[in-house]
């Protein structure tokens, strides 16, 4: 027969990790992990609107070079855009980043207002590629944001309610994490971008 010890503690595992599991010790990092994904889609549809303007710079350029000073408003946002550090448990830097890319969206739709002047460029086929990729890595970007914010939303409740709080100090002294918020009027929507020809 077993001994009294042992019987205990083996009834008391059991418990032990019930109420482990009931203490956030799995579902903190797991919600945890999730926004921190969330945010790398964030950063990787950022990354290629970034890689698309170079070659969108060339393309305009190549039909209107006396549009220099749009197209260094562009080249220059997308530097300032993309040589921010970003941390999502730093509201600052979050702020900063999203400052930066809501000024290169307004650069990008002053650089889509001047292509109105330059019939040859609204049909070439490359600036045609480059502006549909545009608009759908926008769309992606928005997407990619909210879903971000969704998930800080339930990783940041989660830390801050009963039975997942006390696990969450304890283990991991968790801190809530910081949701995007676009920081420039307009920078919510993704620019419109119409190529088709104006009523005379």
């Amino acid at each position: 027969m077993p001994h009294p010890t042992r019987r205990r503690i083996r009834l008391l595992v059991p418990f032990a990790a019930l109420m482990l599991s009931a203490c956030g010790v799995n579902s903190v990092p797991t919600a945890e992990e999730t926004a921190k994904a969330r945010w790398a889609d964030v950063q990787n549809e950022y990354q290629r609107r970034a890689d698309l303007i170079p070659n969108m710079v060339a393309t305009v350029k190549g039909y209107a070079t006396q549009e220099k000073d749009v197209l260094t408003q562009v080249t220059q946002a997308r530097a300032n855009a993309t040589a921010i550090n970003v941390r999502t448990d730093d509201p600052e830097s979050l702020k900063r980043f999203g400052a930066a890319q809501g000024e290169l969206s307004a650069a990008l739709g002053r650089l889509m207002s001047v292509t109105e002047n330059y019939p040859d460029l609204k049909s070439n086929a490359n600036f045609l590629a480059l502006q549909a990729t545009l608009e759908g890595t926008e769309n992606q970007i928005r997407i990619a944001r909210r879903d971000y914010n969704e998930a800080v939303q339930a990783y940041n409740t989660r830390i801050r309610t009963f039975p997942d709080a006390i696990g969450a100090k304890i283990f991991y002294g968790a801190k809530p994490m910081t949701p995007f918020e676009a920081t420039t009027p307009g920078a919510q929507t993704a620019p419109t971008i119409d190529f088709s020809p104006k009523p005379a």
